[in-house]
């Protein structure tokens, strides 16, 4: 007679194998860094004020490493995520400040949903224009990208004189440093963006195809698929998903600036892959990249609460990078994980 204590454990060992091999590698590291840390901090690393400074920092990160991977996933890259982040930060702090003195009541609440659609607005425009150069131009993603963000970058800190932008009502400011029942806001926010992402590339058509078009984009548009309109709405879509972050890095800084989160693009790139995102394109999960989002956040929560340079987890997250990407590259892992 079966026990229910071996179903238990038929039904972990089915849960296990059913997860990627990525997947099942990166649990393995978080729990090995976990017990690693543990030891020297003791507790701390499992604080309530060491858990809600990681849920008040990774989601913005978090967002953007959402957004890198889908244009990594399509064969391409973006490297403007940022500038495009603190230029729609920008517009909707612009708006707020030009017209929330103005606004009462039920306006003001009008003024601050406008403000952040024109900001989301503004980088679906800025993800446009990659799309059309990198679709119908045929100029390489790294180019595109890089002349949008050193475009993107110069106007914002030549209209604002590099100024900073701040002061904004506190229904705005919840959403970077609220919490509910102690968790912070801004998980609530990265965790529906995951699931609707995961949803998104997993179910639906338009999701399917960008993966096919990372994995061969020729035999794609030889099967009848508009490969150009695919890969205009993939920049657009990692674009806006900037955008959302840009909205996190207002809210929680209170205040917005075109030189916000420089240091991010790298952790964007290595949370991809790390998480196992093939940089070729054509395979890669969304769990992948948050369970290797959370093992960046640990190892950066972990130096400072040792009191050491983040400057050496910045050196540790560039050497990560290095030997992930060399390593699949040495064992030819260009299938499926």
């Amino acid at each position: 007679m079966r026990t229910s204590g071996s179903g238990a454990s038929q039904r972990w060992n089915f849960r296990w194998s059913a997860a990627s091999a990525t997947n099942r590698q990166l649990i393995l590291l978080l729990l090995l860094l976990l017990v690693g840390f543990g030891f020297p901090l003791g507790g701390d690393l499992f604080s309530g004020a060491a858990l809600q400074s990681i849920g008040f920092q990774a989601p913005e990160m978090g967002i953007l490493a959402l957004a890198m991977m889908v244009t990594m996933l399509s064969g391409g890259v973006d490297l403007s995520i940022i500038a495009t982040a603190n230029l729609a930060a920008l517009t909707m702090a612009f708006l707020m400040r030009a017209y929330l003195p103005e606004a009462e009541g039920t306006g003001s609440v009008g003024v601050q949903v406008a403000a952040v659609s024109a900001g989301l607005l503004a980088a679906a425009g800025i993800g446009l224009i990659n799309g059309i150069f990198v679709a119908y131009v045929r100029v390489s993603p790294i180019l595109a990208t890089l002349g949008t963000m050193s475009l993107v970058k110069g106007l914002a800190i030549g209209l604002t004189h590099g100024d900073v932008i701040s002061g904004f009502p506190d229904t705005i400011v919840f959403f970077g440093n609220g919490t509910i029942a102690t968790v912070p806001v801004p998980i609530f926010l990265f965790a529906a963006v995951a699931l609707v992402l995961f949803v998104f590339l997993g179910w639906t058509p338009f999701g399917t195809q960008i993966t096919m078009i990372g994995s061969n984009e020729r035999a794609v548009r030889f099967s009848g698929i508009d490969t150009n309109r695919v890969l205009v709405k993939t920049y657009v879509l990692a674009s806006t998903l900037a955008g959302i972050a840009g909205f996190l890095m207002l809210a929680r800084f209170n205040s917005a600036n075109a030189a916000y989160g420089e240091s991010y693009l790298l952790v964007t790139i290595l949370a991809a892959v790390l998480g196992g995102i093939d940089p070729m394109g054509g395979f890669g999960k969304v769990s992948g990249v948050v369970l290797a989002l959370v093992i960046l956040q640990v190892i950066s929560t972990a130096f400072n609460l040792l009191d050491l340079s983040q400057f050496l987890a910045l050196a540790i997250w560039g050497g990560t990078l290095i030997a992930t990407a060399g390593l699949k590259t040495l064992l030819g892992r260009s299938r499926p994980i």
